[in-house]
Parts: C-alpha cells; structure tokens; sequence
C-alpha cells in the first residue's frame, strides 16, 4: 500500500527533480532554486532555499554521505553545496557554456559528472574540485546518467536515444540505441542479480524514453569478457513519454513518472505493476525512493513534490531491520548495511561504510581494532556505539536461517523450486507453475510479457542440482 503523506509546494514554477540522502530531501526547479527538507518532519531547513543559479535548476544529487549536495543548471556552471551550512563550496563551469542538464557523484564521492546539452561529459575531481576528464557523446544532448554501484563505470543517456557506457578513465566502453526518441532518464539498480545459469553478476539498468516505454538492461562488466549490455525486456503502462525512473534500494521496485501524469510502480522481478498513482495534475517529471525509509517522492509541473510512504510488509523498503527473520545477516548487500546504519541513528557513517565495501558478512567482522585503523573513525565514543550495535546485531542473528538465493525461486510462484525448467525466454521457471502458466491461455511470457516463440519446457538440470546442493548445505 501507498499512502500520500505529505505534500511540498514551496516552488513556483515546475519541479525538475528530487534526490533523498538519508536524511534529507533536495528538490529544484525552474524558479531557479533548490530547496531541502528534514525527512522527520519534512520541514524546510533553515538555510533554503539555496540561491545562486541564474537559471532553470534541472538537477540535484546528494554525494553518498550526505554531506554535500551538487545542483546543475542552464547557466551552465554546476554548484557544490555544503549540506551542514548551506555553503557554497564551488562552482564548477561546463567548459563549452552549455546549458547542464544532469548530475551525479560516484559511489566513493571521488568524482562528480556533469552532461550538458551540447554532449559533453565531464568528471570533476571532488577534492581538488577541478576539472578531471571529459567527453562528448555523438549526437545529442546529455540528459541521463547513472553510475554503477562499484563505481568501475557510467551510462549516459541522450537525447537522440543513444545509451553509452564510460569507464572511470572516461573511455567509452559501448554505445547502445535505446530509444528512437530519445533517452530522459535511466537508473542502474544497487542490487546485483545472477544470471542463475554461468554464475555472472549483473547489474540492472531501467531507461525511458520519448517512446512511451521503459526497458530494462542488464549489464555485465567483467576483465576478461569487457562490457556486455543486454536488453531484458519493455514495461508497457504509460501513455505518453516516460520522463523519470527509479530503482528502490533492495533492487525490487522500480517507479516511473510520465507525460499522462501518472507515476507506476512496477515489482521488477516480474514486471508486474504494483501501484498507479494518480495525483498529479500535470506532467510528472522526477521521482526517486529513499535509501533508508520506505518513502517515495514524485515531483511535477504542477509546482508540488508528493511524498508516499510503504507498508513495511512490503518488500519494498529497502530495510533489513524490518526482515531480519527473513535474510540474514551474512547475505546483506552495502545498502542493506546502510539502511540499518540510518535506522540505528547512524546515518553519518553510510558514506564511510559505503567507501570500504562494507556488506553484512563485513559488517559482523568488524572489531574495535577495525573501526579505528581501517575505518579511521576517530571518536573512541563513537567506535563504543558503532561497536554495541554490532553486539546487538551479532546476537539477534544466531537462529536466522540463510536467504533463499533469488536465482532459486520460481518467478510467478517466489518459492523454491523443486523441478526447474527453462522456457522459449531463456528463464527458468517451476515446472507446474508455468504450465499452469500456459494452460491458462497466456502464450506470453511470465518475465517480458513478450509471445513465447514455442511452448516447450526443458528441464533446468544443472539449476536443479545447484539447488539440491544448497538444501544440503543447509540441513548440516
């Protein structure tokens, strides 16, 4: 269930985007303003709004410790702001002029990117807070990017449809038309996925575009077979052109805002849409989830930022600490470990944690000796707190069983598969539930919604016994 909780209608022109940090809320718009919010109370705080663009702001984001917040506009410059204070702490000029449309950091705060309109690409160093690297797409102009969560590369999207992929060394690493109207948005999830079969990890990316349409990506990044992005498959729901996405922190929802001013909320694992949400009455431009509160924010032409709260029993939040019967410890990723930082009152240390690829197998490894030496934390009253949290933690998880591996669960049922069998899509399905599948009349396919080219199912051998290994692991 999605409720409506609370509505932001400081702006007075169009809300171009919205970013959360795990603790705050940033929106800007075409008034020329970025305003930020206390996510207790949704309150403004004292410095907003933040005043220095002399143009349309198009976007926002936080660095991953929340520290500072970057805002790019069409005057060109992208500014750095110091989110304690409300400083400004620099001002960083697309070299070429050009209006900038998008901004990001890396997961390691080490760089920021900016794309403009005329194609360009810059990688600002953040601790020198000078120019790094650039490059320029071939056509178009920059209005998309995400980064991958290990940082090793980034996608830009443009406005000629084309999805290209960087490395931290701004080489281009392959170039992908994705949409013939263009690109407006995509997101790259923080969850990894297998492909349940060679053993790869993937990372999934959503796009959207002019063309009505969302796809979805994945992406496979490895030394020694270089970079392959592969197209899984089109969610159908909007109308009108899709202008934002979104990926929730566990990687399960993605949501999208449209020209219909409808915002969907799509289950990724299925492609199944969880919720319509209709309140807007203009175009809906912008809308992301928060890393460590089952909150969802969608902002619009229409002057307003919607805020949308989850029943935590839906597997939607992102938080841990609301499952901790249902996953263990060992299997959390680093935005499963962040969101139990945020709920401990330790938000402060996400970025740090986040920098040393701490995940929950780290994160139970962790001794007074660590958190001084390698985590530099210096307070030896703050190290006692990071400590006892641990303790906490360490004796809660004792009796929890270990998670099912997502690649071992049937897609339309979400149980352990007993008798595998791969279908004409190439996924791997129960064998009674996708002939149940079948039977009721549906030639499509559970996963892509795409016609199935032959209904004959091969049985998975290899999945099934990956599966009876795992069950004996368990029982010893």
């Amino acid at each position: 269930m999605a409720t409506l909780i609370h509505t932001l209608a400081d702006h007075s022109d169009d809300v171009n985007y919205c970013a959360f940090s795990s603790t705050y809320l940033a929106t800007c718009s075409l008034d020329k303003t970025i305003r930020v919010y206390s996510l207790n109370n949704f309150t403004e705080l004292p410095y907003s709004p933040l005043k220095g663009h002399t143009y349309a702001v198009h976007c926002c984001c936080f660095s991953p410790s929340g520290h500072v917040l970057a805002s790019c506009s069409t005057d060109g410059t992208t500014v750095v702001w110091d989110t304690g204070d409300g400083r400004m702490l620099a001002v960083l000029e697309q070299p070429s002029g050009s209006p900038v449309r998008v901004c990001r950091f890396s997961p390691e705060s080490m760089y920021l990117v900016s794309g403009a309109a005329d194609g360009s690409v810059i990688l600002w160093n953040m601790q020198s807070l000078k120019l790094h690297r650039s490059g320029n797409v071939k056509d178009g102009s920059l209005v998309a990017c995400a980064f991958s969560p290990n940082g090793n590369f980034f996608v830009t999207g443009s406005s000629c449809g084309d999805l290209t992929m960087w490395d931290d060394k701004m080489r281009c690493l392959c170039n992908e038309k994705a949409h013939d109207l263009g690109v407006t948005c995509c997101d790259i999830s923080s969850q990894p996925i297998s492909d349940g079969e060679h053993g790869f990890r993937y990372f999934q990316m959503a796009s959207c575009g002019q063309d009505n349409q969302i796809k979805l990506w994945l992406i496979l990044f490895a030394d020694f077979l270089g970079v392959e992005l592969k197209y899984k498959c089109t969610l159908n729901g909007h109308s009108a052109p899709v202008l934002a996405c979104a990926f929730s922190c566990d990687g399960q929802m993605l949501v999208s805002g449209s020209v219909d001013k409808s915002v969907i909320i799509y289950e990724t694992s299925t492609g199944n849409t969880l919720h319509t949400l209709s309140q807007h009455t203009r175009y809906v431009t912008t809308c992301a989830f928060a890393p460590c509160r089952p909150l969802l924010a969608t902002g619009s032409m229409d002057k307003t930022v919607n805020i949308w709260q989850f029943d935590l029993k839906q597997p939607c939040a992102g938080n841990p600490v609301e499952n901790e019967s249902k996953v263990a410890v060992e299997e959390w990723s680093e935005d499963d470990v962040s969101a139990w930082l945020c709920a401990q009152d330790l938000a402060d240390f996400v970025g740090l944690f986040k920098i040393n690829n701490i995940d929950g197998k780290e994160l139970l490894n962790l001794t007074k000796e660590s958190l001084a030496n390698e985590l530099k934390i210096e307070s030896l009253g703050l190290r006692s707190k990071v400590l006892q949290k641990i303790e906490e933690l360490r004796m809660t998880t004792i009796s929890v069983p270990a998670a099912v591996p997502d690649e071992f669960l049937c897609p339309i049922t979400r149980e352990l598969m007993k008798d595998p069998v791969i279908a004409a899509d190439g996924y791997s399905y129960e064998k009674e539930a996708v002939e149940n599948w079948i039977s009721s009349k549906r030639r499509s396919s559970p996963m892509t919604n795409l016609p199935l080219p032959s209904l004959t199912l091969t049985p998975n051998r290899t999945l099934k016994m990956a599966i009876s290994r795992w069950l004996e692991t368990q029982q010893k």
